[in-house]
């Protein structure tokens, strides 16, 4: 077998850090051995993976113990390699580390949902024992990423989605900016290839007429700063990547040259003095955009970013964004908790002042998983895990003025409960900025908030629940109504199983059998009936998942041909059998019948496209194109798909969109109208604008009666001189 250490050798050595070449060629050694015959579906060597993971960490500068796992990260998943074999060789921290990483593959779950879940629950508890389990995981799906193109459509539209929706955000939580843009832009590509290219074209348009202009700024600070006595380590310039630009486009229904920091420099200094006297020279060499100024330094970001930001008006009429920060800050916005990592021998007692620092930073992961641990619901455990961990943050202060760091659209209920859950527990009002204030008003960036107590409040209301933001209020909340109302909630819990056996037409005895309900409980992880009435209750898990689990317990229970004669599970059964009906003249839905069925206007789609269902709340079921990115970006949206095909019968034309993305020229729209008319296809609209730069977008209605017309279109709309894209709209 060809060496492949050589790669990772040579970074170990750049490193000039204290690394066991020799101990890390041995992990290389028998990882190689252990993935002999095994190839990746790029139909590369397996051991190609392990050794790109373990570069990637070793960029970072992570010490020799995260290498040697990442070396040996698969061997216990793929491999007849176990944990004690590891543990021989190399010793019980490497071990424990691959198996933190370990995939659950092996263990059997009802649904997909519940596998990823379990997953995550694994990766995220392992954190709380050890940082580095996560960082190898970052390391092994960024590769991941990078070799996507070797999987099929549908698994790389799921990796893309799950990266985009979970590690990505993960990456930029522990301050890894690096990681986090890479991530971004790979899963951008897969979840909308269409819009990735034509932005991508875009942006490439800018860059070749703003990199000589940020040249030009760098050059003149690099002159100014010195000439005013300033000192600074480096100036450079930089774009954003193409995901950011994307999101703040759409985030804020701007194009593209409404987007005023797409271009940066960043200004690098000995220290923070020098950060603060350095932004009052560049404000005298450029004005200040009002509204358009972030000290990150006073106010860190709970990544541990730092930095200040300041968006300038410079010549030609165009903006620009100076970053500035010290040495110290550029590392952590690089490298983010990798490059505070210092690890804690264990059985030390005593701390250095490094390590006390690093545990205050990683003070938001240990309360996130004490309030996740226990959740037993799969869809609260991933809607809490993208508030907490993912979601944008504020900061609001106690009426002593020390800080507070909440998730975006945290309420003064949320505020109480980070403080103590005695103050939640009791309290009667909150007053903002020295005004009362509604429960459920949403806390912005600066406002001090003074909460109101009472003795002589009951306690937290259920609908506080439908208030609160953060899982550590309603996981306290909860807690209160389990511990003060145990037989309400056991009652209530049963009243609400037995209404959701009724919905479903079963019958109570049946499912209800002592069995039946042990096995539940056990799969559950409750100690008793009792209890796990209570969970539904106080709700701590949903009554619908409980008999959900009963009736297929039930089935379980059946002969084939009886199933058939009692009542059917919810639609998304898998065992269920399917008619195919149509639902109108153009569609036929799988599986339903005689439903409402809208095309969707945001991808139009035509016959011969490949077309997905979307099962709206109360309004049918919506057809979109399978590519629509509307479709993409979430994963609820891809749980409620289900399977259309087009009918016989069909309209006789259809409107089509195209946006064609061109330089500007005489004659552009003569040729494009040309065309057209050459083909035959009737124009019902058109809208045009030129850009700063010399560039033209185009927007056409196109009246056609199938699919291939307007690829015929765009086939030939794509020859024309200056054009670089054609795409649906």
């Amino acid at each position: 077998m060809k060496d492949y250490f050589k790669k990772l050798s040579d970074i170990l050595s750049a490193n000039n850090l204290d690394y066991d070449l020799v101990k890390i060629r041995s992990a290389y050694d028998f990882a190689a051995k252990a993935h002999e015959n095994q190839i990746r579906e790029t139909g590369e060597p397996y051991i190609i993976h392990p050794v790109e993971v373990a570069s990637i960490l070793a960029e970072f500068e992570f010490d020799q113990s995260v290498i040697i796992a990442a070396l040996l990260h698969d061997v216990i998943e793929d491999t007849s390699i176990g944990y004690n074999d590891l543990k021989k060789e190399f010793g019980e921290e490497i071990a424990k580390l691959v198996d933190g990483v370990t995939k659950l593959d092996k263990i059997s779950f009802t649904t997909k949902e519940e596998l990823q879940v379990e997953n995550l629950r694994k990766m995220f508890l392992a954190m709380a024992e050890d940082i580095r389990v996560v960082m190898i995981k970052l390391a092994d799906r960024l590769h991941n990423m990078r070799t996507l193109q070797a999987r099929s459509e549908d698994k790389q539209l799921e990796q893309a989605i799950e990266t985009m929706e979970i590690y990505a955000p993960l990456a930029h939580r522990l301050g890894m900016s690096r990681v986090k843009d890479e991530l971004e832009d790979l899963a951008f590509s897969y979840i909308d290839p269409r819009v990735y290219r034509s932005l991508k074209a875009e942006v490439a348009v800018k860059m070749a007429e703003g990199e000589k202009y940020v040249t030009e700024i760098v050059k003149a600070l690099k002159k100014k700063l010195p000439e005013s006595g300033h000192e600074f380590v480096k100036i450079e310039g930089r774009a954003k990547h193409l995901y950011s630009i994307y999101k703040k486009m759409r985030n804020e229904n701007k194009t593209l040259d409404e987007i005023y920091d797409i271009f940066a420099v960043r200004i690098i200094v000995a220290d923070i003095e020098e950060c603060y006297s350095v932004l009052g020279e560049v404000h005298k060499l450029y004005t200040p955009v009002p509204g358009k100024f972030k000290d990150y330094i006073a106010m860190p970001k709970p990544n541990m970013y730092q930095s200040i930001h300041t968006t300038l008006f410079g010549a030609n009429s165009s903006y620009f964004e100076v970053q500035i920060r010290t040495v110290e800050m550029h590392k952590v916005a690089e490298f983010g908790i990798a490059a505070h990592w210092k690890y804690k021998e264990r059985g030390t007692k005593s701390k250095d002042k490094k390590n006390e620092q690093f545990d205050i930073k990683l003070s938001w992961l240990r309360q996130i998983l004490d309030d996740q641990q226990n959740m037993e619901d799969d869809k609260e455990f991933m809607y809490s895990l993208k508030v907490d961990l993912f979601s944008d943050r504020v900061y609001v202060f106690t009426p002593k003025g020390d800080v507070k760091d909440l998730s975006a659209g945290s309420t003064p209920i949320d505020f109480a409960y980070s403080i103590h859950s005695a103050i939640g527990n009791k309290m009667s009002g909150a007053k903002i900025n020295g005004r009362i204030a509604t429960l459920d008003y949403k806390l912005k960036t600066g406002d001090v908030v003074e909460i109101l107590t009472s003795t002589q409040t009951n306690g937290p209301s259920r609908d506080w629940l439908k208030i609160v933001k953060t899982a550590q209020a309603r996981n306290k909340i909860n807690q209160w109504f389990k511990k003060e109302r145990k037989d309400e909630n056991i009652s209530r819990g049963r009243e609400m199983v037995e209404r959701e056996i009724k919905k479903h037409k079963f019958s109570q005895v049946s499912i209800l059998e002592a069995g039946r309900v042990e096995s539940i409980i056990k799969k559950f992880n409750f100690h008793n009936a009792d209890e796990m009435y209570a969970a539904v209750g106080y709700g701590g898990i949903s009554g619908g998942k409980i008999v959900l689990a009963l009736i297929q317990e039930y089935k379980k229970t059946m002969e084939p041909e009886e199933i058939d004669s009692v009542a059917e599970l919810p639609a998304d059964n898998s065992n269920a059998k399917k008619k195919v009906n149509k639902a109108n003249e153009d569609i036929v839905v799988k599986g339903i019948d005689n439903c409402l069925v809208r095309i969707a206007r945001c991808c139009n789609p035509l016959p011969g496209d490949e077309i997905v269902g979307y099962i709206t709340k109360g309004r049918g079921v919506t057809v979109h194109r399978a590519d629509c990115k509307s479709l993409a970006l979430n994963f609820e949206i891809v749980a409620r798909r289900i399977e259309v095909d087009w009918g016989n019968k069909q309209q006789q034309t259809y409107v089509a969109g195209l946006s064609i993305s061109a330089s500007d020229r005489t004659h552009l729209l003569t040729d494009v109208t040309t065309r057209l008319a050459n083909l035959k296809i009737p124009l019902k609209g058109i809208n045009a604008k030129v850009r700063n730069g010399g560039s033209v977008v185009m927007h056409l209605d196109l009246e056609i009666d199938k699919k291939e017309q307007l690829d015929d279109a765009i086939k030939e709309l794509r020859k024309l001189d200056g054009v670089y894209d054609v795409v649906r709209s």
